[in-house]
């Protein structure tokens, strides 16, 4: 599977098929802090992200209000 990480703008290329969960551990990120796009649906820590798939991490960022 090929994942796009995001604000850093570097793609990995890893095996599958895996859990989000999963997948985000091995990457060393935090479930919770970040999302994981395939196309144009979110998925869960739960989902499976199959051999050659195509996904994006993005990092969860909050504000505080002004």
């Amino acid at each position: 599977m090929r994942v796009h990480l995001r604000p850093q703008h570097r793609t990995v290329e890893m095996r599958g098929p895996r859990r989000v969960g999963a997948l985000l551990t091995d990457l060393g990120i935090l479930p919770g802090t970040a999302m994981v796009i395939r196309g144009d649906l979110l998925l869960t820590d739960a989902d499976v992200v199959e051999e050659g798939d195509e996904v994006e991490i993005r990092a969860v960022i909050s504000g505080g209000a002004a």
